[in-house]
């Protein structure tokens, strides 16, 4: 389909291609719960014969199922990654993993102040190797997506994991100062082990905490804006960069609206709940001569719900926000001016979506999952089209000429393992 609009927003590097008409390619996803379904026994049943070392494998075919399924102007992606480099990253993981588990079991707290402080440093480094990683990995008509970003680049857009940390010890600190004898009685539960009685919690104190968690919402909220630029203004296809309109008080809107579905989900099921304890409860009455008996089914019942109606109110929280971050990423980024994107997925239908599987995945005892993931890829895939200016043979062609030599980040493979959401 040719229109003759422009592509318009924040324009990135110059492109090399002149302004033309512009073709939309609707995205297309051809795999089946049946196909997939296939492929995720076996990974989960050698998974438990090798006990999780089949991981980078199954991580793999995965990958290259979802990848190969997926088409961009009629063309699949393919998924490059090689097998021993996964496996080596997934070795690395697992050691370190172990050797932090032994420190915290023996009790060497050094050793475990050190593995979370060299964490929170490396974390920036991690995230880019994980990016280098996948775009690396991934082609499209012989084109091969890279992550250029710097490493300083790099760090300087994480700056609010430091301030995350600074929050808080301003918080710790701040206590202290409002209540001394908080500060002593923790001095003695660390020098003699003896439990003391705690002081009291004033105003002041709980306005610091509040404002601690308000600031560290900010801060994640920050450094996800931060890393999503960061990640589509520094991948490049060929020599064209990506383009990036969002601004940070979009993520910000998206977390508030989140925050309000939730409540609103945690108020209805909260009345359900209410309504099902009340009927309980005129039951108890109409069966005084077992009261103990139906006391303690109330008690077990009323726990088991409340664990579900924090899972259940979640769930339509997490699906709003998945979806929600969806469009705003995908209506507000492009390639360079070659290209960009268009995304008409609704957040209502893929809430609903992702309520239905739940449930389904739970009457069938977790066997519906591989369904249900191919059913929520394939409304986000499908939701999105790309525009091109000009013919898709001609850009990519063009693209091809300028692609630069193959990138070789063997430190990539240790952080890329999550492929596919």
């Amino acid at each position: 389909m040719n229109t003759n609009q422009s592509s318009g927003g924040a324009a990135g590097p110059m492109s090399t291609f002149m302004p033309m008409n512009i073709d939309a390619h609707p995205l297309e996803f051809t795999g089946s719960g049946g196909e997939y379904f296939r492929v995720w026994i076996v990974n989960v049943l050698l998974s438990i014969v090798t006990l999780g070392i089949y991981t980078p494998w199954a991580r793999r075919r995965t990958a290259q199922y979802f990848y190969s399924h997926t088409l961009v102007a009629g063309s699949p992606l393919e998924f490059t990654a090689q097998q021993r480099k996964m496996v080596m990253g997934f070795v690395l993981l697992m050691l370190l993993t172990i050797a932090y588990n032994l420190a915290a079991n023996t009790g060497q707290d050094t050793a475990v102040g050190l593995f979370l402080l060299a964490g929170a440093a490396l974390a920036p480094f991690i995230w880019a190797s994980a990016m280098r990683f996948r775009l690396g990995a991934t082609r499209w008509r012989g084109l091969r997506l890279q992550f250029t970003a710097s490493w300083k680049e790099v760090y300087l857009a994480s700056w609010p994991v430091f301030a995350l940390a600074l929050v808080w010890f301003g918080v710790f600190y701040g206590l202290q100062l409002l209540s001394p004898d908080l500060a002593q009685a923790l001095e003695t539960i660390e020098e003699e082990g003896k439990k003391q009685p705690m002081p009291r919690f004033t105003p002041a104190m709980g306005g610091l905490v509040l404002l601690g968690l308000v600031l560290s919402v900010l801060c994640v909220i920050r450094m996800e804006y931060n890393f999503k630029s960061l990640l589509v203004l520094k991948a490049q296809v060929g020599a064209e960069k990506g383009r990036w309109k969002p601004v940070y008080m979009d993520f910000v809107k998206v977390w508030m609206a989140t925050v309000a579905v939730f409540i609103l989900c945690v108020v209805g099921f909260s009345a359900l709940i209410g309504i099902l304890a009340g009927s309980s409860i005129a039951l108890v009455a109409s069966q005084s001569n077992r009261l103990g008996l139906w006391m303690f089914v109330v008690i077990i019942v009323s726990i088991i719900a409340g664990i579900f109606i924090l899972i259940l109110a979640s769930a339509p929280a997490r699906a709003y926000r998945e979806a929600r971050m969806f469009q705003l990423m995908w209506n507000n980024i492009g390639v360079s001016h070659v290209a960009r994107f268009k995304c008409h997925l609704k957040s209502g239908q893929y809430v609903w979506l992702r309520i239905k599987n739940m449930l389904l995945t739970l009457l069938t005892l977790g066997l519906y999952r591989p369904f249900a993931r191919v059913s929520e890829y394939r409304m986000k895939c499908e939701s999105v089209t790309l525009h091109v200016k000009g013919g898709v043979e001609q850009v990519t062609g063009a693209m091809v000429r300028q692609q630069q030599g193959g990138l070789g980040d063997a430190l990539a493979d240790a952080a890329g393992l999550d492929l596919i959401g």
